[in-house]
């Protein structure tokens, strides 16, 4: 009896994972799209006719004329070609159309489990907010790339890209915590309260770290300050605080915002070095013994790879992929990773007394 009660949230976890798996591709082709530069090539946002790409030369004709009327074209990509343009555009128009895949691998089990009646009342809530918070990031997406198609813009505005980043990672770890408390026992967890309020200030600030992460590459940053360890021949920079009103820098100045991203990093490394010395000490389930040294490895490689980002910054070549798109797409990757783990080792300690 209790196997059968358990199978239908074993169904929905996996459900839940499997969007897991497709929100951080997704996260992914958002980097590559931005690595790329290929944001604003596609001018419109229509739901279902733009689920098919142009299928014949005047059909592509068309498109490339659309985009010829953006500031990027006029003020940036002026020597594009047709065959310049089909690349952009493949990546802009693959990172929407999985996230359109998203909405369907979402909706039509909703529905299957919701008709077969496998949701208790407890998951109604949760649900609700899940396809809220999917909804929301669509929005901001599109508000995102509207921003770079007025004016003098010719890229996406920096800080509506860390907005969509951030809101994209508060979805990702929704669904992942929602799935894990359909799959984890209850036994499985520890009351550490101490430890739990410790995890809850280091998610925190690694959010604010990846938020300086998508500023630095809404900036284009990482080229402001080549150098490691120093900035630039600097511990402190100059002129980080040269706008006015002041506060605007800490947003809109390249070289503070890179300050910033690398103190974080320093100052990340240090908290979860405690954060393992304690976890060690900890007598939890076998899976929690056996996942506890992965944030500290996740970050030492995360700082690994943005010192060797920033150091390949100088060998960037406009619309070419090379090392340094490489690097900053693990850096990116690595960061989503290590805040899984955090969200794992939080659910893990959300055992209540």
């Amino acid at each position: 009896m209790q196997a059968q009660k358990k199978a239908p949230s074993k169904k929905i976890a996996l459900w839940l994972l499997s969007g897991v798996a497709m929100i951080v591709v997704q996260i992914v082709l958002g980097g590559i799209t931005r690595l790329t530069g290929s944001g604003l090539s596609i001018t419109e946002w229509d739901i279902l006719t733009g689920t098919i790409p142009p299928l014949n030369h005047e059909q592509w004709l068309n498109e490339f004329e659309k985009y010829k009327q953006t500031p990027q074209y006029r003020l940036l990509n002026f020597d594009f070609t047709i065959r310049d343009f089909k690349f952009i555009y493949f990546w802009e128009w693959l990172h929407r159309l999985w996230a359109r895949c998203i909405g369907i691998v979402f909706i039509i089990p909703f529905f299957y489990f919701l008709i077969k009646k496998r949701f208790n009342r407890s998951l109604v809530r949760p649900l609700i907010i899940l396809f809220l918070l999917g909804a929301l990031q669509g929005a901001v997406g599109w508000i995102m790339v509207a921003s770079g198609l007025e004016g003098d813009a010719i890229y996406v505005k920096p800080v509506r890209l860390a907005l969509h980043f951030v809101l994209a990672l508060l979805l990702l770890c929704y669904t992942f915590w929602f799935a894990l408390s359909l799959i984890i026992p209850n036994e499985q967890k520890i009351h550490a309260p101490g430890l739990r309020k410790y995890l809850v200030a280091l998610t925190i600030i690694l959010f604010i770290q990846l938020m300086y992460g998508a500023l630095m590459a809404g900036h284009k940053a990482a080229t402001a300050a080549p150098t490691w360890p120093d900035i630039n021949g600097h511990l402190i920079p100059p002129r980080m605080f040269e706008q006015q009103p002041p506060l605007l820098n800490l947003l809109e100045n390249k070289i503070t915002v890179h300050f910033i991203h690398r103190r974080l990093a320093y100052l990340f490394l240090i908290l979860v070095i405690m954060l393992t010395v304690r976890l060690f000490r900890l007598n939890g389930s076998a899976l929690l013994r056996r996942t506890r040294w992965i944030p500290l490895f996740l970050t030492l490689l995360q700082i690994l790879l943005g010192v060797f980002t920033v150091f390949t910054s100088v060998k960037i070549i406009p619309n070419k992929w090379g090392i340094f798109e490489w690097l900053a797409q693990l850096h990116q990757l690595t960061g989503m990773l290590l805040l899984l783990s955090l969200v794992w080792l939080l659910y893990f300690t959300s055992r209540k007394k």
